[in-house]
């Protein structure tokens, strides 16, 4: 991919919700271009719409209008066996509270996405293991989320997220339930591992420490983006 492309690209986004008779515009015209390798935090106040904005450009909800396009494909145009497709290979996606598999290992955790991607179980296992190392959880991988630390957790939900080798990862709060210390390690994880793989990052976070290390920093208010 050209480091000029977009690897998401929205243009004219609108969402609304209906309570009843009354319908609530939560996001109202949104556009946005992120390029190959670029790290864009998205701030704003709580209600403001970022992780209804998130959800949007990861295909996780399809748009009351306007268009998402992920590798250049419209995603209200395809159906969802198609937008899983995309997701699982373009995208990768990081929480506030890590969302890893209570049951499984670090490791296994992070074999899931390649797993559901089809690949064989020793080619997951060294990719996931890797990843692992690169994060700095080697001696970690047989661990369960139970047994690691807040930090730990985080760092192993980033390494399933990136161990698709994604364009782009969405990070909602990444840094929101850990403390000072932890949080600036993650920051600092990710700004290694965006150099190294030339991945693209979005960063919903109210984190003004993360949000002023991104390329851009844009601000949600009245439902439109602002720089």
């Amino acid at each position: 991919m050209s480091i000029n492309q977009a690897v998401i690209k929205c243009s004219h986004l609108q969402k609304a919700y209906s309570q009843g008779p009354q319908v609530i515009d939560v996001l109202k015209d949104i556009n946005l271009e992120v390029r190959s390798g670029e790290q864009i935090a998205i701030v704003g106040s709580s209600g403001s719409g970022k992780t209804t904005l998130l959800n949007l450009l990861g295909g996780l909800d399809i748009a009351t209008g306007g268009s998402v396009f992920v590798s250049g494909k419209d995603l209200a145009k395809i159906d969802e066996t198609e937008r899983g497709f995309l997701r699982n290979k373009y995208l990768g996606f990081v929480y506030q509270f890590h969302h890893l598999l209570g049951e499984f290992t670090a490791l296994e955790n992070v074999c899931m996405p390649m797993l559901i991607g089809g690949l064989s179980v020793e080619d997951a296992r060294n990719k996931a293991a890797s990843m692992l190392k690169s994060v700095g959880l080697t001696a970690r991988e047989e661990h369960k989320p139970g047994e690691l630390s807040g930090g730990e957790r985080q760092r192993v939900a980033i390494a399933r997220a990136l161990v698709t080798a994604p364009q782009c990862v969405l990070l909602d709060e990444p840094t929101g339930n850990l403390d000072r210390q932890t949080a600036e390690e993650i920051q600092s994880l990710m700004k290694d591992l965006n150099q190294a793989l030339t991945i693209s990052f979005i960063v919903v976070t109210h984190d003004e420490r993360l949000a002023k290390s991104m390329d851009r920093k844009l601000i949600l208010e009245d439902g439109r983006l602002h720089e």
